[in-house]
């Protein structure tokens, strides 16, 4: 009988396991290249240009509603319609000028205790997407301006200027850095009366310049008791010393309750219940406690206290009734 010849096949287990691994080293490759869904990478760029508008920060915009408020004129068609299109535009403005400073900041950032965690210091959203974002930001809030009056979008395309020159070179200087922040927030105050064509007391612009430097004054006095002159995070820190940003914001609380006081004492009723002499107290105790978180180091976010300090929100509360009374004449 004849036997058919014994061949020898070339696989071996060793043959075998190495295919599989070769064959699994490629699907984990494949996997790896595969780019990832659509969807998921649009949301996450969305939710880091949310993070990078700072949604929180548009507390500070409400500053536009002041003058209207102030004056009485709030609730008017005329007046309300063109306020809040004063106050989305601020929101969109500053927001944009938040990406484009967090793009000139990335590096210095990644030294920051809290700073680095932003979304362009981190890496999570690239400098192309947020200055693409800040553009579109700026253009709506521009054309949103200009459907308000001509003389708002101009005052708003020289917030813009003036915060990149700030962003990119002015925020070095010593002085100038306070000064120019505290100009923004000037700049909020004019635009609700810009916006509604109303006349703006000179008593109330000398509140919200004085207010404005006591917070920001704060602010940077707190950032220096926090990390110190010499982090390199901000440069303008290594010139300023607690005693200076101590009398700056000394200053600045005295300045900011003197003028409060006389615009209360002009415009009260001769006749009725003078609610807004009445409404100096909560201002008063509000500018203090204020004082007792920059005094301690903590008022290196203002919004944060504001929308944390529960005994600080009583105070406004009470300031804002006081005031609403005295507008309504009750």
């Amino acid at each position: 009988m004849l036997r058919t010849p014994r061949v020898e096949s070339s696989v071996t287990p060793r043959s075998l396991t190495a295919r599989s691994a070769l064959t699994r080293q490629s699907r984990r490759t494949a996997s790896a290249a595969r780019p990832a869904p659509l969807d998921s990478t649009v949301v996450t760029v969305l939710a880091s240009l949310l993070r990078t508008a700072r949604p929180k920060q548009w507390t500070k915009n409400l500053l536009v509603v002041a003058a209207p408020l102030a004056a009485g004129s709030l609730w008017e068609p005329a007046v309300l319609g063109p306020t809040i299109l004063a106050f989305v535009a601020f929101c969109l403005l500053s927001s944009a000028v938040y990406a484009v400073n967090d793009v000139a900041d990335r590096v210095a950032d990644r030294a920051h205790p809290t700073k680095r965690m932003r979304p362009i210091a981190s890496g999570t959203l690239s400098v192309r997407a947020a200055l693409v974002g800040a553009l579109a930001l700026a253009a709506v809030g521009l054309g949103l301006a200009a459907l308000a009056s001509w003389s708002l979008a101009v005052l708003l395309a020289a917030y813009v200027v003036l915060m990149l020159a700030y962003a990119f070179r002015l925020k070095h200087e010593p002085v100038i850095d306070i000064s120019i922040v505290t100009a923004g927030f000037l700049m909020r105050a004019v635009a609700g009366g810009l916006a509604a064509d109303l006349r703006i007391s000179q008593w109330f612009l000398l509140v919200a310049g004085f207010g404005a430097l006591f917070i920001v004054s704060g602010k940077r006095y707190s950032e220096l008791h926090t990390l110190g002159n010499e982090v390199g995070t901000r440069r303008a820190l290594i010139r300023y010393t607690a005693t200076y940003l101590r009398f700056v914001w000394g200053v600045a609380a005295g300045a900011t309750v003197m003028s409060y006081s006389l615009w209360a004492f002009e415009v009260a009723p001769a006749e009725g219940i003078p609610w807004h002499t009445i409404s100096i107290a909560p201002f008063v105790v509000g500018v203090l406690r204020y004082a007792v978180d920059i005094d301690d180091g903590t008022a290196a976010e203002p919004e944060d206290i504001v929308l944390e300090d529960r005994v600080l929100q009583g105070l406004g509360v009470l300031w804002i009734g006081a005031l609403v009374l005295g507008v309504l004449d009750v």
